[in-house]
């Protein structure tokens, strides 16, 4: 059976301005490929309503499951909630049990549970909740969406919490050869391997390095006997390869 497809829509201006760089994405794609659910699309839109909502019906129709990061807090550009509610076609409103978990949490820290504050216990109908043991503010799964903070610190701890919930497939294992060639010397041994191992997926990633031109060729897959005899077949086509 071939593993669960996902696909990841990070949410936020200040992605797309470069402001703020995005390691959301780096750090769900490894915690994937170790669950063996295979990441097979990336998205970045801006802070806009309708663009939000075309972008989560596309993945989510298209995918086992959606991870989104950004735009669950508690200001006036935080419109994830809603752009997820409105795709979902269900109502938005305050739950009763994440505003228990925000009072508690508030009330700890001695700060007031305020009207912005109150605006991250707005769910959409049907979700669950996605624990945040950082910053309680909780995210959301809804049908296969599962919407989560922006915060690197925060999607990290939610993703931790969320992951062992969902279906899992055979983990995604890579071996990496180092070969001292231009790709334009390598490609044509590469593609017939590649040919050889269709359940495999073989790249070259060239480099330079004190002017001369090499790659680093990254052989992955979940078939553990296929990747050993790939790599075997590699190293006896490129001899000085180096692991």
């Amino acid at each position: 059976m071939p593993n669960p497809t996902a696909a990841m829509l990070v949410i936020g201006d200040e992605i797309l301005s470069g402001r703020t760089r995005d390691s959301n994405t780096h750090f769900l794609a490894g915690q994937l490929a170790e669950r063996g659910i295979d990441l097979c699309e990336v998205r970045v839109v801006s802070d806009v309503h309708d663009r939000i909502v075309a972008a989560v019906n596309a993945l989510r129709a298209g995918h086992d499951h959606v991870f989104t990061s950004g735009g669950i807090g508690p200001t006036h550009d935080d419109i994830t909630a809603d752009a997820i509610a409105a795709a979902f076609g269900v109502a938005l409103g305050i739950r009763d049990d994440a505003r228990a978990i925000l009072a508690a949490h508030y009330q700890r820290t001695g700060l007031e549970l305020n009207t912005a504050r109150l605006r991250m216990a707005r769910v959409p109908d049907g979700a669950v909740l996605i624990e945040n043991p950082v910053s309680a503010a909780p995210g959301f799964s809804i049908g296969n969406v599962h919407v989560m903070a922006g915060v690197p610190s925060v999607f990290q701890a939610m993703v931790a919490g969320l992951l062992p919930t969902l279906s899992a497939g055979k983990p995604l294992l890579s071996q990496t050869l180092r070969i001292e060639r231009g790709e334009g010397e390598i490609a044509g041994p590469l593609g017939a391997l590649a040919a050889e191992y269709p359940q495999l997926s073989i790249g070259s990633y060239p480099y330079v390095r004190d002017g001369a031109f090499g790659a680093n060729v990254v052989i992955r897959g979940s078939d553990a006997a296929a990747l050993d005899a790939a790599m075997v077949r590699l190293s006896d086509l490129f001899p000085e390869a180096t692991a």
